[in-house]
């Protein structure tokens, strides 16, 4: 099969992108000039095609004679990335890549969005079929873009199927760098109870969801959540990964409010300047958000099966951050 992937020289997309490879795809990655990352997939075996999600003509050529389409390229939440940009191209990209796919004869576009769309769950687990309350411009941009590609997917005849994952982690990671570092070197600090849910989502399971989407016929047209076949509080996902770090389990919880004060004030006070800022409410609300999920539609349909355990997934992803000795 031919196949194009977005976003390859990121975490999700470079390991979809190799995956895909080594089934024997032919696998094409749409990249934005020729880094070390890219240069990595190229040793992979993987062409490149020049440009980005926000370029109509490198798009057309990158799904030209492709099969499949993975669309897993983002912008994600960071002070540099404007919100026009964070539209077009979580959003209105969208749209052009169904578009182009159309006038390509592509068969199918498998589009990631995020779970994150669903805002916080009040009655967990939540499906495909809850409300969508986004809490933030990421997650609207991702509400938008999913009603884009509908839109255009109905309008032009072309297969969408649409993939909301949940908390993304394992080897080769680091946005929870910063968590299990915090535990491991006990220097963590829950804020609040540390009752919300949190539901994770291995990497190589996301990965075989992401190809049955684009393999599986009958899921043409439709959204599925893919995640982790277990789902903890956050409580106890601390402590799980307190035990692979060989420590003790950190018990300190402060309030929470304080600390979405200060980072509401440390916004206003960096994002003008493009400046990251030391600490901001998203992350606070990694604490007070509940994230959990039936994932009962994608294994129903899919055949989706989360082969890698929580306990497994967090020791496979401690050792690879200790090779790279970040703990």
């Amino acid at each position: 099969m031919r196949t194009l992937v977005t976003g390859a020289t990121g975490f999700t997309g470079g390991h979809l992108a190799r995956a895909l490879r080594r089934r024997g795809h032919d696998v094409r990655a749409l990249v934005r000039g020729r880094d070390a990352r890219a240069e990595r997939l190229a040793a992979a075996g993987i062409s490149l095609v020049d440009g980005d999600l926000r370029d109509r003509g490198a798009t057309a050529r990158a799904v030209d004679g492709v099969d499949v389409v993975y669309n897993i390229g983002a912008s994600y939440r960071q002070a540099s990335v404007s919100r026009s940009d964070c539209e077009a191209i979580n959003a209105s990209a969208v749209a052009w890549i169904v578009e182009a796919s159309a006038a390509a004869t592509v068969r199918r576009v498998v589009h990631c969005s995020t779970v994150g769309v669903h805002g916080d769950v009040e009655h967990p687990p939540a499906t495909e079929d809850a409300p969508l309350r986004p809490g933030d411009d990421y997650q609207r941009s991702k509400a938008e873009g999913e009603r884009l590609g509908r839109e255009a997917a109905a309008r032009r005849g072309v297969e969408l199927v649409i993939a909301r994952p949940s908390g993304i982690y394992g080897p080769g990671d680091t946005r929870l760098l910063k968590l299990f570092r915090g535990v491991a070197r006990r220097t963590f600090v829950t804020l609040g109870p540390g009752e919300i849910y949190y539901h994770l989502t291995y990497i190589d399971d996301l990965v075989e969801g992401f190809r049955l989407c684009g393999d599986v016929p009958q899921a043409a047209g439709r959204t599925y959540v893919l995640a982790g076949g277990e789902v903890t509080r956050l409580n106890e996902l601390v402590a799980l990964i307190a035990e692979a770090a060989g420590v003790r389990a950190p018990r300190l919880h402060v309030p929470v409010w304080p600390f979405w004060l200060a980072g509401a004030a440390c916004e206003g006070v960096c994002r003008p300047f493009g400046i990251e800022p030391p600490l901001y409410r998203r992350r606070v609300d990694f604490f007070t958000k509940s994230r959990a999920f039936d994932i009962g539609r994608a294994r129903a349909e899919l055949g989706f099966a989360p082969a890698v355990g929580l306990t497994e997934g967090i020791r496979r992803t401690i050792d690879w951050y200790r090779q790279e000795g970040w703990l």
